[in-house]
């Protein structure tokens, strides 16, 4: 009969797993697809600098797009036209347009996971105002939209891929004033599609063009047609075939206030040729109510005339009566 082993022994027997049993590690998934450690390592090196900083930036900018209760449905398709054209936006219910809609849609923001808001608000069904806020430190604007032209309304001939990433040009009166360099600085981070989102496609194949006329801010989009065919093939570097399609939609910004806030705050910059659409109205009011007050102020005048001045009487006006 053999010895029986120490229970220590039988432990550290039991311990010491064999080679063949050991499962190996398995690979990261990512969205471009497996990737081993050996590589998650030697992407970790190149990321962190030589002097031992934070690794390179990544773009994580989601931007969240509603509106107010009470649209107009002219309004409400040109929202959804640019939610079609930022693949990096994110959807939420309607928000009613009242004093508290700054704390209301801060919320939103964070719930949403959001970074940025373009929020549509309508007034009396007529006058269009695009808020577009940095959540939750600020700063925002507060556009009036005017000149709105949908994507169903113009039925242009351009098309580009949903989705695909868009270039951005500005013109160079962006570079004149402070507000101007803050709303540009702006528009890029809301309107730039984030690299390798998965929602985005890595073709740039349409361009996004904001420029200011008359201190307004014009927004065109157009699509990059480059001749595709086997024998008019485009050489590289040959911008001179390049031509552009306009696609739509068209909305014309007028900014009326900066704030340093989100949704308020203290009032970085005011538009002093801002003049409101109740203003604009009420003019034209007073303009039509001018005409009906001439127009009595003349058949008074008239009566007064004919009162002062009689006409002599007719010496045949009695003939035909017997």
């Amino acid at each position: 009969m053999g010895k029986k082993r120490k229970r220590s022994e039988k432990a550290g027997a039991a311990a010491v797993p064999k080679k063949d049993d050991v499962a190996p590690e398995r690979p990261v998934r990512t969205l471009l697809g497996w990737k081993n450690k050996n590589e998650d390592e030697n992407d970790k090196e190149v990321e962190v600098k030589d002097n031992g900083s934070s690794p390179i930036f990544r773009n994580k900018e989601k931007v969240l797009v509603t509106c107010s209760r009470r649209i107009v449905f002219r309004y409400r398709h040109l929202m959804l036209n640019i939610v079609s054209l930022l693949p990096h936006c994110k959807k939420d219910n309607k928000v009613e347009s009242k004093e508290t809609k700054g704390a209301t849609l801060n919320e939103l923001v964070e719930l949403k996971n959001c970074s940025s808001c373009l929020f549509f608000e309508c007034r009396k069904a007529k006058d269009l105002y695009l808020w577009m806020s940095k959540c939750p430190n600020g700063p925002s604007v507060k556009f009036l939209v005017s000149a709105v032209h949908t994507m169903e309304e113009l039925k242009l001939t351009g098309n580009h891929l949903k989705g695909s990433r868009p270039l951005l040009t500005f013109s160079s009166n962006f570079e004149k004033d402070a507000h101007w360099k803050l709303l540009k600085e702006m528009l890029l981070q809301i309107f730039e599609t984030p690299k390798d989102h998965r929602k985005a496609k890595p073709f740039h194949d349409h361009v996004f063009v904001f420029s200011i006329v008359d201190d307004h801010i014009w927004f065109r989009n157009y699509q990059i047609s480059v001749p595709h065919n086997e024998s008019d093939k485009l050489p590289r570097g040959g911008l001179d075939k390049m031509t552009l399609i306009e696609v739509g939609p068209r909305f014309c910004l007028n900014p009326i206030k900066i704030f340093g806030g989100s949704f308020g705050g203290p009032t970085l910059y005011e538009n002093p040729f801002y003049v409101s659409p109740n203003q604009i109205r009420a003019l034209q009011k007073k303009k039509k109510a001018g005409t009906f007050a001439k127009k009595v102020k003349a058949k008074t005048r008239r009566k007064r005339h004919e009162m002062a001045n009689p006409l002599e009487p007719d010496e045949f006006a009695d003939m035909w009566k017997d």
